[in-house]
């Protein structure tokens, strides 16, 4: 499959267990802690709904009627400040190494822009090395301890960057 198969789109109602679904698969495959990650996640079966709010989105990747993965924008939890995070990126194997993970970044990172956000966050795992260069590709920046509180008390490594440069 080429990057041209896919569709990235915001997410609609009737692609919440489609993502969920997605996002689980993924992180399975990971070996991702069920708990202290997104694999817990309350809102991930009702995504749809829970970036249906203000300065908030969450995009799709679409072919043929199936959800390969996804990614959002979202104020970041827990913090006083102009800072978003970068949420529930997880792509299925179909989907990865043909240049949707940079694409979807780019689409995120100018919502983040235009909702007015400073910096941008993301929470990772030390074994998801891929994303983890992607993400320095794009200028996100390791930091030594987490901001905000996302729950997410399993994932360990923690980035940000600057979006007004």
């Amino acid at each position: 499959m080429t990057l041209s198969d896919f569709t990235i789109r915001e997410i609609q109602q009737k692609d919440n267990p489609k993502i969920a679904t997605a996002i689980r698969e993924v992180l399975i495959e990971f070996g991702v802690p069920k708990v202290g990650t997104a694999y817990a996640d309350k809102i991930l079966d009702t995504l749809f709904e829970a970036y249906n709010c203000d300065a908030a989105t969450y995009f799709v990747i679409e072919r043929n009627g199936e959800i390969y993965g996804g990614a959002g924008i979202k104020q970041l939890d827990n913090f006083e400040g102009n800072i978003c995070e970068l949420q529930k990126m997880y792509f299925k194997n179909e989907a990865r190494g043909i240049g949707l993970g940079s694409k979807m970044m780019d689409i995120c990172l100018q919502k983040a822009k235009d909702f007015g956000f400073e910096k941008c966050y993301l929470e990772t795992l030390p074994y998801m090395e891929d994303a983890r260069k992607l993400y320095r590709k794009v200028g996100f920046n390791s930091l030594n301890a987490p901001m905000g509180d996302t729950g997410h008390f399993s994932c360990n490594l923690w980035m940000l960057k600057d979006l007004q440069c």
